[in-house]
């Protein structure tokens, strides 16, 4: 096998075997609030990977001089003040975008995925490897949340929509189910579990067959 073909089965494996939401149910909460809209998962999606990026790159350049029976207050600390950044950013710049996404933007201080990143990976590896490890992992989450939001949107809506932050200016709006054949239910809470359990499942079924193939090729 070549190097460049381990490297991109090292990539795929990141975003779709090591899932954070899907494979390793991580940030389901999150996942399960705000994916309503294409715009809520965008805005999201971009705030976590900003916040794992650079938490773990702090955690790394701190991780020899934290001594042991502190540094998960210590983690907590760099990952609260990151997001107050984020929130002040979005609330100054996005303020439609803030209301949507609500105590959700505070709650990535205590998100499964961000802690157990600085504590499994940066507090042990290199500032490069962690900072490579959080945009993975923050990629990974983003195109989760889209993936949900996609289907949420468009079953429950009937059309997909996208809109800038910025100045709200609507950038397409495309029906593709016709009027009065939408599925409300997709729109609730119910239908963000059932959304959740179909793509985990099929990301299950993935690495299942992953698995097999690999015994078989070992039996070989």
């Amino acid at each position: 096998m070549s190097e460049n073909t381990e490297k991109k089965q090292g990539f795929f494996s990141k975003l779709i075997v090591e899932n954070p939401v899907f494979g390793l149910y991580l940030g389901i909460c999150s996942a399960l609030a705000i994916t309503t809209s294409l715009n809520n998962a965008i805005g999201m999606g971009v705030a976590v990977i900003f916040v794992l990026v650079l938490s773990n790159i702090f955690v790394s350049l701190v991780r020899n001089i934290t001594p042991n029976d502190i540094h998960i207050p210590v983690y907590i600390v760099i990952i609260a003040t990151l997001v107050t950044i984020v929130k002040m950013l979005i609330q100054a710049y996005t303020p439609s975008l803030y209301t949507a996404l609500g105590a959700f933007i505070d709650l990535i201080v205590v998100n499964c995925i961000i802690l157990g990143r600085a504590e499994a990976f940066a507090s042990c590896n290199s500032v490069g490897a962690s900072a490579k490890d959080g945009l993975m992992m923050g990629i990974s989450y983003t195109l989760s949340i889209l993936a949900m939001s996609f289907i949420r949107q468009l079953l429950g809506t009937g059309s997909l929509s996208l809109s800038n932050p910025f100045n709200n200016v609507t950038l397409f709006d495309v029906r593709l189910i016709p009027q009065g054949f939408e599925i409300p239910f997709f729109t609730t809470q119910t239908g963000a579990f059932l959304t959740f359990a179909i793509l985990a499942a099929a990301v299950t079924a993935y690495k299942n067959h992953l698995d097999e193939v690999a015994k078989k090729g070992e039996e070989k």
